[in-house]
């Protein structure tokens, strides 16, 4: 549900594109992104920190799109957002030994530091990447296969690499019936022997 509520916007910009122009999708991508936190605010929930970002882009990007009337700016929203994350984990971990991906995910999984440190350098590369793969894709292909990519090629390309982070990181969790993170010992093959038979 999460997931679908971050893609709100997207996916509004994307239908609205389809019956009114880039323009119109995006006064509408605007008005969702405003839409999602007033939501947030009014059931008393945190507004987390990337979606105050994602809100000052899409008003800065958008709001120069539609008053200058330049599709360029819009084109360029997702990368400035993608490049914003990609600086953020490497910037993080370079400057201020931060690990951001731990910071939002340590309480609920424990992992080896290595573990954690090649978690957060994939996410920042996979960020970066797809801020150059928009850019290739706005400027290189027609307005209508552009902003199909937006929904169903970023979706679908961060699913896959969701699943392979999935897969490293099954490489790293604990072994079904453990307790607290420590492996389950194998059965003992002195069990039922003296105890004066151990040492």
């Amino acid at each position: 549900m999460k997931f679908l509520f971050d893609l709100f916007p997207v996916i509004l910009f994307f239908v609205a594109f389809k019956f009114g122009g880039i323009y119109v999708a995006t006064s509408v991508a605007i008005v969702a992104t405003f839409g999602q936190i007033g939501w947030l605010k009014i059931r008393g929930r945190k507004v987390d920190t990337m979606m105050w970002v994602s809100l000052g882009i899409i008003v800065v990007f958008g709001g120069a799109t539609l008053l200058l009337h330049d599709e360029t700016f819009i084109k360029w929203k997702p990368t400035v957002l993608y490049w914003f994350f990609a600086g953020s984990l490497a910037g993080a971990n370079l400057f201020l030994k931060k690990n951001i991906i731990k910071g939002l995910l340590g309480e609920q999984m424990q992992l080896p530091e290595q573990a954690w440190n090649r978690l957060n350098w994939s996410w920042a590369a996979f960020f970066t990447l797809m801020g150059a793969l928009n850019l290739y894709i706005a400027f290189n292909y027609p307005l209508d296969t552009w902003v199909n990519f937006k929904l169903f090629g970023g979706m679908g390309l961060m699913f896959i690499f969701v699943m392979a982070q999935a897969l490293f990181l099954a490489k790293h969790m604990p072994e079904h019936g453990t307790t607290d993170g420590n492996s389950a010992s194998p059965p003992d093959r002195n069990a039922g022997h003296d105890a004066g038979d151990h040492p």
